[in-house]
């Protein structure tokens, strides 16, 4: 349509300039004269349009569509239809850029764009923690300006980005590890990705733990049991002396029957997503039994005391709170030396006489425990004196088991020693997991009356 608009204009404008130099052949200087005027008129207005086209098109977003008849109401109807379309696929790519943006922004791994000049085009906030960057600031600066680490220098320089490099940073409290690679693109540009795998490589190392542990708690009774067996099968003995050689070999069956029952438990605790079958537990009643437990084991070395102060009961998995409990009984026996006592206690918290919180503690007079010591008793085969706990019988397994039977309980643990003292365990359960007696709950409801008075 606007092609035939044009033609026709471009027509007319030609015929007027025909009929003016015919008119001026012929000797008609007034029609020459009147043709010229018509053509200049013509002329102004089209410039007059192109004018007011060409003043939009400079803020088609801030200016009206100019108005125009002909050939030039076409062209302003065209071109603000195309402007509008290119306006929209604008607005929709810019859209999509802004998403993509945003996802970036909270991706757990630093994203950094260097041009090819290694100067930062663009980072997001994680990047930026994972180098001590401002996202404003520091934006085409240069990227060894900043990060100022030699492995990272030379990383960039050498330019062999196959491999991540592993680089250790300092934050504002701690140390952490970075995963860095880059990835060249376009014309020299390069994508950097960096990942905290701080969080990894601890886990690797304690994994590398747990199988050296595992191996070397093992390895020591086979080695015991591989030098009986040989003694058995090579040394003529008596009988006194062949039983003897006997129960220290079913001794040490016994420490690794024990280990890998411990391993089991721990490994079907750790890998058990649902929560544990629960049940009403009478603690007054549990109490008397790890009182028991305490006595057998002590056989007499220790002077066993018990103090229940509430008859309230817990919602829990009797088996796991049980074995971690029992474990807290045991461990209090045996690090505590002949002649030293132990406290077994239960308790619970009131508050406008509802349960806040219940309280079971084992409180001993044993050797105690540094401070240091304290935030890894929980975990796996740890020991504070290896050879006095290989002495006691433990599998080093035992607080680990306690710590994941907690957590399944929302109990938390908490441990107050002092070296050459005590120590004091106590499991503190949360309200929801407290379920108060009749009797108790009577008597808190008194007592919060009591103190109001």
């Amino acid at each position: 349509m606007i092609s035939i608009v044009w033609r026709v204009s471009t027509i007319l404008l030609l015929a007027l300039l025909a009929a003016g130099v015919g008119a001026l052949i012929d000797g008609y200087p007034g029609a020459a004269v009147a043709a010229l005027l018509v053509l200049i008129g013509v002329v102004v207005r089209d410039s007059l349009a192109l004018s007011r086209l060409i003043r939009w098109l400079r803020a088609p977003e801030v200016s009206a569509v100019p108005k125009g008849s002909g050939a030039w109401g076409e062209v302003f109807y065209r071109a603000s239809r195309q402007l509008r379309l290119w306006t929209g696929r604008l607005n929709h790519e810019e859209s999509k850029l802004h998403r993509f943006i945003e996802a970036l922004q909270v991706s757990p791994n630093g994203v950094m764009l260097l041009d090819q000049n290694n100067q930062i085009d663009w980072c997001n906030a994680t990047a930026a923690l994972h180098f001590g960057l401002d996202v404003q600031r520091d934006l085409r600066q240069h990227a060894v300006h900043l990060i100022r680490n030699p492995e990272f220098v030379a990383y960039l320089q050498a330019g062999h980005f196959h491999e991540p490099l592993h680089m250790h940073r300092s934050g504002a409290r701690t140390q952490f590890t970075l995963s860095v690679q880059i990835f060249p693109y376009g014309d020299q540009q390069k994508l950097l990705l960096s990942q905290d795998i701080t969080q990894l490589e601890r886990t690797e190392a304690m994994r590398r733990d747990f199988v050296a542990n595992v191996s070397h708690e093992i390895k020591t009774p086979l080695t015991v049991l591989g030098g009986f067996v040989e003694t058995l099968r090579d040394v003529p003995m008596d009988e006194a002396h062949r039983l003897r050689v006997l129960d220290m070999m079913l001794t040490q069956s016994d420490r690794m029957r024990h280990l890998v029952d411990d391993l089991l438990v721990l490994a079907r605790l750790e890998g058990d997503p649902y929560p544990p079958p629960e049940d009403v537990i009478d603690m007054k009643s549990m109490m008397a039994q790890y009182q028991n437990e305490a006595q057998a084991l002590s056989n007499g070395r220790h002077q066993i005391r018990l103090e229940v102060s509430t008859d309230s009961r817990v919602r829990g998995s009797p088996q796991e709170l049980h074995s971690a409990l029992s474990n807290l009984v045991s461990n209090a026996v045996r690090y505590t030396p002949d002649g030293g006592s132990i406290t077994l206690a239960w308790d619970a918290v009131f508050v406008d006489g509802q349960p806040s919180y219940a309280e079971f503690s084992v409180t001993d007079t044993g050797i105690g425990i540094a401070a240091e010591h304290i935030p890894r008793l929980t975990e796996r085969f740890y020991r504070v004196d290896r050879g006095r706990s290989r002495a006691s019988g433990g599998t080093g397994l035992g607080l680990a088991i306690a710590k994941h039977v907690l957590l399944r309980h929302q109990a938390e643990l908490l441990v107050h020693s002092t070296p050459g003292k005590g120590s004091r365990f106590v499991v503190r359960f949360p309200a929801a997991r407290v379920v108060p007696s009749d009797a108790a709950h009577a008597a808190s409801v008194v007592e919060d009356k009591r103190e109001a008075a």
